[in-house]
């Protein structure tokens, strides 16, 4: 098993190799601009949100994007460091791509994103593989790199910034369905977690003005859109103040204003912290029917000990408190989902344990399952010795994803006979004759089609399940 995560939403329709490092490329428009632009976006959602910011930047300066690499003037890589696994992919598909521009020695090859901070040197200067590399605050400045590799020479930006959010750039839907969107509502990261390198990456926490968000999801609705997911690396510290101070608007707050933009769009958020998640945000979830019943709550660990070498600035007792106001608040039915890194530097066997009662204890809907991998220049790197053998963090994985697909397959089936509401997306990823879609706990429901079509609301009574799909009939 190489180091892989597992997100059991999927596990039906992708393979474990697949969930490691999630590709997007973009995709095909063609206004008559006069080149043309082809982005590979790897990792997170956040990673591909910053594409299509990069492709409004340039679609202003006379890029198309291209889904076939053949035809591109400009190629990107938008990178993540958060694993190994990712890295080495870019890395590979490095390779290939030099291979590429012997071929067509006009063509620019760009690294953007997180891997861009951390290994310009690299990429540069001794390996000579690409011709500019952007961090994730500089892509303003992507014309004017781009002018200077036009004129024969390598370009870098990769400066952090303690103020830019790109509030005012309009993203373009690179791989939209037409129903969801994800809206970016802060960057960077205060939490030091002792494993992480996105604060090194993506620099300090700073919070988009509510208007722009509001403006923005105002304007999907109005393209049709049905749903939103407001991203933040920690959104429950999402807050604006206006220079005046006359607009003072915390998480809480700005989810209850999405809400009210229309009844029929569905809101979601991802991803909250532990430490931050207030009973504000969970009594809005409950006034808000349009507010979906999921909470991506990463745990990373069941041990105090293992928690406090990460920094995740609480214990424990701490996580199942939310859990129980979670529970208490919003009912057993919300679906919670989460990170877990197996073999963190001198976890012990017992505290292994610990991860897998705590598992028990909380019933997750799904996770998303790692074994640790030291990252160059985090805390941990610095401070911690990575001594958990190879083989003993895969085999403390392999427990963790049998133990989560054990729970995925109980909370599913308490969804058996009972009726949900699934906004459609798609066409079942394994027959046309079928429908997909999520319900309001962010579970993949698949079935028959009907007369039903994408962007639709859908009752469908749940008939079976399997670990990562409930299956059912329309009743309608």
């Amino acid at each position: 098993m190489n180091n892989l995560v597992v997100d059991l939403d999927f596990i039906d329709n992708r393979t474990a190799e697949q969930a490691a490092c999630e590709t997007k490329i973009s995709a095909e428009t063609n206004t008559g601009n006069s080149r043309k632009l082809y982005i590979e976006s790897y990792g997170c959602q956040m990673n591909f949100s910053d594409s299509e910011i990069v492709t409004s930047i340039l679609f202003k300066e006379g890029f198309d994007t291209t889904a076939d690499i053949n035809k591109a003037d400009v190629v990107f890589l938008n990178t993540c460091s958060i694993r190994e696994k990712a890295e080495q992919t870019v890395r590979h598909r490095l390779v290939h791509l030099n291979g590429l521009r012997k071929r067509r020695p006009g063509l620019i090859i760009g690294v953007l994103g997180c891997m861009a901070e951390r290994l310009k040197k690299n990429f540069l200067e001794e390996e000579k593989i690409v011709d500019l590399v952007v961090g994730p605050d500089a892509y303003r400045d992507l014309p004017n790199l781009i002018n200077e590799v036009d004129n024969g020479h390598k370009a870098v930006n990769v400066l952090l910034s303690r103020e830019e959010t790109y509030a005012d750039i309009n993203p373009i839907r690179l791989n939209s369905n037409g129903v969801s969107a994800f809206v970016s509502i802060m960057r960077g990261c205060n939490n030091m977690c002792s494993f992480c390198v996105v604060p090194f990456t993506r620099g300090r926490e700073r919070s988009r003005d509510s208007f722009s968000i509001i403006r923005e999801v105002e304007e999907l609705v109005a393209n049709g859109f049905k749903e939103v997911t407001l991203l933040g690396q920690n959104v429950d510290s999402y807050r604006y103040t206006s220079e005046d101070s006359s607009v003072d608007i915390n998480f809480a707050g700005l989810l209850a204003r999405v809400a009210q933009v229309s009844s029929d769009l569905r809101v979601r958020f991802s991803t909250s912290h532990p430490k931050d998640i207030t009973d504000e945000v969970l009594y809005t979830i409950k006034k808000y029917d349009n507010i979906c019943n999921y909470i991506h709550l990463p745990v990373q660990s069941g041990n105090s000990r293992i928690l406090e070498l990460m920094n995740r600035t609480y214990d424990r007792d701490w996580y199942l408190n939310r859990v129980d106001a979670i529970r208490r608040i919003l009912g057993e039915d919300c679906g919670i989902s989460s990170d877990m890194i197996t073999g963190f530097c001198s976890e012990t066997e017992a505290e292994h344990e610990d991860t897998l009662s705590l598992m028990d204890y909380v019933q997750y809907d799904y996770s998303y399952m790692f074994y640790y991998s030291e990252r160059p220049g985090t805390l941990a790197a610095r401070k911690l010795q990575d001594d958990v053998p190879l083989e003993v963090k895969k085999r403390r994985l392999a427990e963790v994803i049998e133990k989560q697909r054990q729970l995925s397959l109980q909370r599913n089936q308490l969804a058996l006979n009972q009726i949900h509401r699934v906004l459609v997306e798609g066409f079942s990823k394994k027959s046309t004759e079928y429908l997909s879609g999520r319900n309001d706990q962010n579970k993949v429901v698949v079935f028959p089609k009907k007369n039903y079509q994408k962007g639709d609301y859908v009752n469908v009574q749940i008939t079976d399940c399997s670990v990562g799909t409930l299956i059912g009939e329309a009743i309608n």
